[in-house]
């Protein structure tokens, strides 16, 4: 039976305004802060007081409106929607400043990323809350109750005021963060299979209403969720429409909610909690170490093995500093894995301290064990040899550049080769004996200057990049000429002046270089030379 934790920010937009502007106030900033922010200024530019209302302005249409407001502008009569003109005109002292919804996103795409401490599967929910998925989770905080005490504790501590609820569904869990509170203050618990009674008594703006039918349904005398069971399914669809029957029958479990998790959902992933903060750097290598051994020990006993792997670090303010290590294999050794990534351990601050490590594995497939060798003769095949040495390249120079030419099946030498990864599976084609080429091909073609005894005779001297090259011997020509059938596509020109006639010479010196002539003498341009690659 899946679980599903709703966090609900209320007015999110004024709590990270001023997360963003503490007026001079130092402290922790908890995870939901961007970058950015400044002074406490509000109109007129001075500092307000903090007992002052407060509201954010947003322009509409030329004419400013309030986007938001804090607890005292709200009982003063002021709302989101207002005229600013017309709330300042009710409230003369009201302190306003712009609003920001990309840092209001930006806080709560951070928020959403350090909630993945209690569940890898983390969703936003509109522009105020969160959905987890914490199947199976939840015991490694001693249950439920416990997990959403600690998590609303933590962002009460930060100044983020929320309210969580845990129910089967979303739209149960949805309901109960916003409109049902009832284990404390701010949670509340919706036991296994109960969701029908634990939403009954809500009002219906609690399933997640379109606005016409959520305002028309009370007028009508529907009030609670509870007087919907009771009424034909047919005659709801046809009087407000498929979208409520929809979200009754998701908030029931009736229907299928899929959530899109800003972290791919995924069930390897693991993680260290501590008594005490760890900050010293012997203390990161063995928990990196430990965490790594903890999800390697997973994938052994269920023969699988993984391409990629991140630990994170959760420092008590809530920021996450991620260290990634890929293979070129799938692998699932603990110690070679840590060995790649203790290099990276020194990008980790961890300020006052490192409270949780995940850790996460990714691209995971099957992976049989390896017999071992027998006797001294017995080898490991090539590929299994060079991993370790590709890991180590891969992780310090970057995915990108390091890789492995294949042939591809085309006549034109720039389009001949195309990058794989080091180990993948050999191409279909093949290089061709007969036609060799040049270990570095250009990516462009460079211009040269040469002579030859007759038009079509291989050069007898060249010039290139200021320097004379004579030519002691030559092979050639082999004649190349652009593929018709990508003409018209605007890729590529053909026709006589596109033909090149390519040549392996080999200088004084004993420089081996791959040049052409392109074009064909009698036409409209003269043939020029140029350089395309060197054998050595």
């Amino acid at each position: 039976m899946p679980r599903i934790l709703s966090v609900w920010c209320p007015n999110w937009p004024i709590t990270t305004w001023r997360r963003r502007n503490p007026c001079g106030k130092s402290g922790d900033t908890g995870p939901s802060s961007p970058s950015g922010g400044g002074g406490c200024a509000g109109s007129g530019g001075g500092k307000a007081s903090p007992d002052a209302p407060f509201a954010l302005l947003i322009s509409e249409h030329g004419t400013r409106r309030l986007a938001a407001v804090d607890e005292t502008a709200r009982a003063l009569g002021l709302s989101a929607g207002q005229k600013a003109a017309d709330a300042l005109a009710l409230v003369p002292n009201l302190v306003t400043a712009d609003h920001d919804p990309a840092a209001d996103r930006a806080a709560l795409e951070a928020l959403c990323d350090w909630c993945v401490r209690f569940s890898p599967a983390v969703a936003i929910d509109g522009d105020d809350g969160l959905l987890l998925d914490i199947t199976g989770t939840d015991h490694l905080w001693g249950g439920e109750a416990a997990m959403l005490v600690d998590l609303v504790g933590r962002l009460a501590r930060w100044g983020v005021p929320a309210r969580a609820a845990i129910a089967d569904t979303a739209g149960a869990a949805w309901a109960l963060a916003r409109f049902g509170a009832r284990y404390g203050d701010d949670l509340a618990i919706a036991p296994p299979g109960q969701q029908r009674a634990a939403i009954q008594d809500l009002p219906v703006a609690a399933l997640r209403l379109e606005d016409a039918a959520e305002a028309q349904l009370p007028r009508l005398g529907l009030h609670r969720v509870g007087q919907l069971f009771a009424l034909p399914r047919a005659q709801l669809a046809k009087r407000f429409g498929l979208a409520l029957t929809l979200r009754l029958d998701q908030a029931l479990g009736m229907a299928a909610e899929a959530l899109t998790f800003r972290r791919p959902a995924t069930p390897w992933f693991d993680r260290l909690a501590f008594f005490e903060p760890i900050s010293a750097p012997e203390d990161l290598a063995r928990v990196t170490g430990d965490a790594l051994d903890l999800i390697c020990a997973r994938l052994e006993a269920e023969g699988r093995g993984a391409k990629r792997f991140e630990v994170v670090f959760h420092r008590l303010d809530g920021k996450a500093y991620p260290v990634r290590a890929g293979l070129a294999r799938i692998g699932r050794d603990a110690k070679r894995l840590t060995r790649l990534l203790v290099p990276k351990l020194d990008k980790v601050d961890p300020g006052f301290g490192i409270e949780v490590v995940t850790v996460h594995a990714g691209g995971v497939e099957a992976l049989a064990a390896a017999q071992e060798r027998l006797d001294d003769e017995a080898g490991n095949n090539l590929d299994e040899t060079l991993a370790p040495l590709i890991d180590r390249l891969v992780n310090r120079l970057g995915e990108n550049r390091v890789w492995r030419a294949d042939p591809f099946e085309s006549h034109v030498p720039e389009r001949s080769v195309v990058r794989v990864a080091p180990l993948d599976p050999p191409a279909a084609a093949q290089w061709d004996p007969d036609r060799p080429r040049p270990v570095r091909l250009f990516k462009r073609p460079e211009a040269i200057t040469a002579m030859a005894k007759v038009p079509d005779d291989p050069p007898v001297q060249f010039t290139w990049r200021g320097r004379s090259h004579r030519v002691r011997h030559a092979e050639g020509p082999e004649r190349i000429g652009q593929e018709w059938w990508r003409a018209g596509t605007g890729e590529q020109d053909t026709g006589p002046g596109k033909v090149r006639d390519y040549y392996r010479v080999e200088d004084e010196a004993g420089g081996r270089f791959w040049i052409y002539r392109q074009g064909l003498f009698g036409g409209d341009e003269a043939p020029k030379w140029w350089i395309h690659g060197l054998f050595g």
